[in-house]
C-alpha cells in the first residue's frame, strides 16, 4: 500500500508572487509586514508550503503510526477575513497570547483580523518561542 503524500510541502512557488495575488492592496502590505516580522524573529526567509502558506524554517516530525515529513516552524496564511498564524504549542504561549491583543485561537492557529490590532513585540517572542520549540522536540 503506497504511503499518503502529504498536501502541505515546501514548494518552489514565489513568496512575493503569492503575495501579489491578494487582491487588497492593503492586505498586502499586512502580508509583507508579517513576512518581516517572522524572518527576523525565526531567523529563516519566507518559503511557500502548500499552495497558500507562508512558512519560516521547518522541521522533520515522525509520529508512532510511521507517519512522517516536513512542516514549517512558523507561518501563516492570508486567509479571506483573517491571518491563520501558524504558531506552535509551546510553554509560556498562553501567557504571551495575554497581551497579544485581538485575537482567537484554534489549536496550533492563532487568528488575527490585522497586524495592527496585535502587539508586535508580542508576535516576534510567539515567532522565537515556535521555532525553540520545534528544533528542541525534533533534533
Amino acid at each position: 500500500m503506497a504511503k499518503a503524500q502529504n498536501k502541505t510541502i515546501e514548494t518552489t512557488q514565489s513568496v512575493a508572487a503569492f503575495i501579489k495575488k491578494v487582491t487588497d492592496k492593503e492586505r498586502q502590505a499586512d502580508c509583507n509586514a508579517i513576512i518581516s516580522i517572522m524572518e527576523k524573529a525565526s531567523g529563516y526567509p519566507a518559503k511557500m508550503w502548500g499552495s497558500a502558506i507562508i512558512g519560516f524554517g521547518s522541521y522533520h516530525y515522525v509520529y508512532e503510526s510511521g507517519r512522517e515529513g516536513d512542516a514549517p516552524s512558523v507561518g501563516f496564511s492570508p486567509r479571506k477575513n483573517e491571518f491563520a498564524l501558524y504558531i506552535a504549542n509551546f510553554e509560556g504561549k498562553e501567557d504571551l497570547l495575554k497581551n497579544f491583543g485581538k485575537h482567537k485561537t484554534a489549536k496550533a492557529c492563532v487568528y488575527i483580523k490585522k497586524p495592527e490590532d496585535v502587539n508586535m513585540d508580542v508576535l516576534k517572542k510567539l515567532v522565537i518561542g515556535s521555532v525553540k520549540h520545534y528544533k528542541a522536540k525534533y533534533k
